[in-house]
């Protein structure tokens, strides 16, 4: 048994140690010149008192409570010689638990007890030192104990950690739901959508649950190669966590095969175990993949409603859907490019292309938009405004007749952060389809700074998406 502290006086103690810190921190104020101008100088001496308490939880001078913290399973028992007024001041379930007794055993599971000293030194300091692999059982002891400031603070890191992609998303993701830690939750499962390939190459990707594989699969926001990458994934998964016939099914039917081109599909039912396995189940939807290629997109719908999520694609960083592009140094000034992405999903479209023009610029207005600063009369220039310095970025397509017409198109742009190695996903906006830009592009980004969590190595990772909607056009015969 490890004994932590050594003393244990009266259960007046600890009331006349935290009087004895206050009045210490009180007579140093009081020693300020009060003559003049120095009577309103603020004197604060809090570090003084952080110091105080430390020590008072260190030694367990005037305590009046001792914790006994039991691992779960195991004989280790961890001492600690406490005081009930400051426990009882962030927690009602100490100060109830405290209330008629002096000594308490708290049976808690292994990683929590183990993280137990942190957890007590916060009653006393308002501040710890958290790793990644201690915040779950920080974050349960602040739930099971009441600790709101700490439960907020915790979340807030795992949130911090997960946008920079070091935090184990998958883990916390199922964390968070047995809580009911909604912000959380959202955090976790959006960071997944948004760095699908990466997750489904590593190890957390075989400890994804069947409810949170249907969480991805209905997103249309999933980031990721092609279709035919996630199919590849699904299928890994299906060999790692071999689920009941009926989840594996539904499953399957969640892959978007219209998205797939007719030449990889083929591969697929010659090649895929998991189709081997569950072929029939997914019959209907390869046929009618099938036919979405091998007809127009106008023709198809004639027979065939075209308005569902298997006709949308993700955010494919395929080249037919979109490029990237890097901007070096994009506080300077405006920059331009252009791209071309497939005008739709179906076979029927495949050689068939739309050119689009980016205009990036870090000043609030995009060039084409400015007004004229002043005329021949020589005019002042007008007052800057307050907006003035935020990024806007505008995607035109170079022809709005031809081969788009009728064509609506959805486009998103990805913000990249490099992250132990690896480009990660840490923002993306979305433009309305009858827009030519996103209003919040970059709106909190401080591209001037040459830290700024959207920059790496002073370059701005972008990577532009376009997806073809035909639903605006097309309508299904009733």
């Amino acid at each position: 048994m490890l004994r932590i502290g050594y003393s244990k006086p009266g259960s007046q103690g600890s009331f006349w140690a935290i009087l004895t810190l206050v009045g210490l921190v009180t007579r140093a104020a009081q020693r300020a010149d009060v003559g003049g101008e120095a009577a309103g100088t603020s004197i604060n001496h809090s570090q003084v008192l952080l110091q105080r308490l430390q020590e008072l939880l260190r030694q367990g001078n005037a305590s009046d409570v001792v914790l006994r913290v039991q691992a779960a399973g195991t004989d280790e028992v961890r001492v600690f010689h406490a005081h009930r007024l400051l426990l009882g001041l962030h927690s009602e379930l100490f100060r109830g638990l405290l209330s008629n007794q002096s000594e308490v055993v708290l049976q808690e599971p292994r990683d929590c007890a183990a993280v137990f000293d942190k957890f007590i030194r916060y009653l006393y300091c308002g501040e710890l030192t958290v790793l990644l692999a201690q915040a779950i059982p920080l974050h349960r002891l602040a739930t099971k104990y009441g600790v709101a400031s700490l439960q907020r603070g915790v979340a807030d890191y795992m949130r911090a950690h997960l946008a920079g992609g070091a935090g184990p998303a998958v883990g916390w993701y199922h964390y968070a739901v047995s809580t009911g830690d909604e912000a959380l939750r959202e955090s976790c499962l959006q960071f997944l959508a948004w760095n699908l390939s990466a997750v489904a190459a590593s190890a957390e990707w075989g400890a994804v649950s069947p409810e949170l594989l249907a969480q991805l699969l209905q997103r249309s926001d999933l980031v990721l190669q092609d279709e035919l990458e996630l199919f590849h994934a699904l299928e890994a998964w299906l060999g790692r966590a071999r689920p009941p016939p009926a989840v594996a099914e539904r499953a399957l039917r969640a892959i978007r095969y219209p998205m797939i081109p007719p030449a990889q599909l083929f591969q697929l039912q010659a090649r895929s175990a998991a189709l081997a396995r569950h072929g029939p189940a997914v019959a209907d939807l390869l046929l009618q993949a099938y036919q979405f290629h091998a007809a127009s997109p106008l023709h198809y719908a004639k027979f065939f409603d075209v308005n569902g999520s298997a006709f949308l694609p993700r955010n494919y960083l395929a080249p037919a859907w979109g490029a990237p592009w890097v901007i070096n140094n994009p506080a300077r000034d405006d920059r331009s490019t252009s791209f071309q992405t497939q005008l739709g999903p179906s076979g029927h479209d495949a050689g068939r292309r739309v050119t689009w023009n980016v205009l990036f610029s870090p000043r609030w207005l995009p060039v084409s938009l400015r007004p004229v600063y002043a005329d021949a009369a020589g005019t002042a220039l007008p007052a800057a405004r307050p907006e003035d310095g935020r990024p806007r970025l505008v995607v035109t397509p170079a022809s709005s007749g031809g081969d788009a017409a009728g064509v609506s198109f959805q486009k998103t742009v990805l913000v990249g952060a490099r992250q132990q190695g690896r480009l990660l996903v840490r923002h993306a906006y979305s433009f309305h389809q009858s827009s030519e830009e996103a209003g919040d592009f970059l709106v909190h980004a401080d591209l001037q700074r040459r830290n700024s969590e959207y920059l790496v190595e002073n370059a701005l990772h972008l990577h532009l998406i376009v997806k073809p909607v035909y639903h605006t056009l097309i309508r299904t015969p009733k």
